[in-house]
């Protein structure tokens, strides 16, 4: 057997078990979800005898459902902060040659080297300063500003590999910068921006340490604080907290059952360049 179809054997059996590693424990969530909690007690990794799916319509109806609308609010509102302007800078600094525009672009990629973590203190204190503490701005202005670095490093790439006669050619037909940036840049960047708004959709739905510091009202928690409360008020019934789990993560699923068919394409036509 040749050398190169072992190694792709060996590959393929370790990319099933590290899929098996990640699903089996979420078949696990789902399917005790189903069940009755005398049920789960006495077999988890037995089947449900009835389904029970009033047990995520019970954690739905709990209170679960007030988290899931701030979470949209918030990760709608960054996503759609982030994409703009991160596009706008990135197509900007690709294509307007401006002084400086290097350093400008030196000074973003820095932003990446700079921890959310570290700086949740100064930001706590500052969110105070201008009284947006406690808010859903508190949450969603530090969202935007630690995704664009990486968003505009992505954006750039992929607007380098856009060929610039596109661009002639619609200034012959009388198009503006603008018009040149909405009506053909962006329709052709639709992998660039799912896998970065994948990203920045998934990073501040699952957030607990943001909402935990700049948030104290209960009435603004997402879901990541939401869980936490729920986990402590229904301690006892593990079927509904496997069933709030489950709907926590719904969106996620189908967030990657979306947007994969574009991260890879996205990933490798503007990691290259640039």
């Amino acid at each position: 057997m040749k050398k190169h179809t072992i190694l792709k054997i060996l590959l393929n059996a370790f990319f099933v078990i590290l899929a098996l590693i990640i699903l089996l424990p979420m078949a696990w969530m789902i399917l005790n979800s189903l069940k009755t909690n005398q049920e789960l007690f006495r077999d988890s990794l037995a089947l449900p005898a009835v389904p029970q799916f009033k047990n995520w319509i019970n954690a739905w109806n709990q209170g679960l459902y007030k988290y899931f609308g701030n979470s949209l609010i918030v990760s709608g509102s960054s996503l759609i902060g982030i994409l703009i302007f991160s596009s706008f800078l990135a197509y900007g600094l690709t294509r307007f040659k401006a002084k400086g525009s290097g350093i400008i672009f030196l000074v973003v990629l820095g932003g990446m080297a700079l921890s959310e973590q570290v700086a949740l203190v100064p930001l706590y204190k500052m969110l105070k300063a201008v009284h947006l503490y406690n808010t859903y701005w508190a949450v969603i202005l530090p969202y935007i500003a630690f995704r664009i670095p990486f968003t505009v490093f992505l954006m750039r790439s992929y607007f380098i590999s856009i060929p610039k006669e596109l661009e002639e050619a619609a200034v012959v037909d009388g198009y503006n910068s603008f018009q040149i940036f909405t009506k053909i840049i962006l329709p052709i960047t639709n992998p660039a921006l799912a896998v970065v708004g994948m990203f920045a959709f998934l990073n501040s739905w699952n957030d607990f340490l943001s909402p935990l510091v700049y948030l104290n009202s209960e009435k603004k928690y997402t879901v990541a604080l939401g869980l936490q409360l729920f986990t402590g008020s229904y301690r006892g019934e593990w079927n509904l907290m496997m069933a709030a789990a489950c709907l926590v993560l719904a969106p996620v699923v189908v967030v990657f059952a979306i947007g994969q068919k574009y991260l890879v394409e996205g990933v490798t036509m503007s990691g290259v360049k640039g």
